[in-house]
């Protein structure tokens, strides 16, 4: 008689750890999602930031406005 191979009988999981593992994977994929949108928010503020330093070290810096005179009291 032959041996059955590694495997071939697995276990059902009990009902408690199919519910945990389906919420181990939403949870996960949650993360994933908000993770992605993160990216992509830091990727389109960095572009931004970078285009606002280039628009200001072009542009020459403001010329600064005369000092006010003070008048005398007499």
């Amino acid at each position: 008689m032959k041996a059955a191979p590694e495997g071939l009988f697995k276990p059902k999981p009990t009902s408690s750890q199919a519910k945990g593992e389906m919420t181990t994977r939403v949870a996960r994929s949650i993360i994933e999602g908000e993770v992605s949108q993160r990216d992509a928010k830091t990727a389109r503020l960095r572009a931004m930031r970078l285009a606002r330093e280039a628009e200001i070290a072009a542009a020459p810096p403001p010329a600064k406005p005369a000092p006010a005179r003070r008048s005398r009291k007499a």
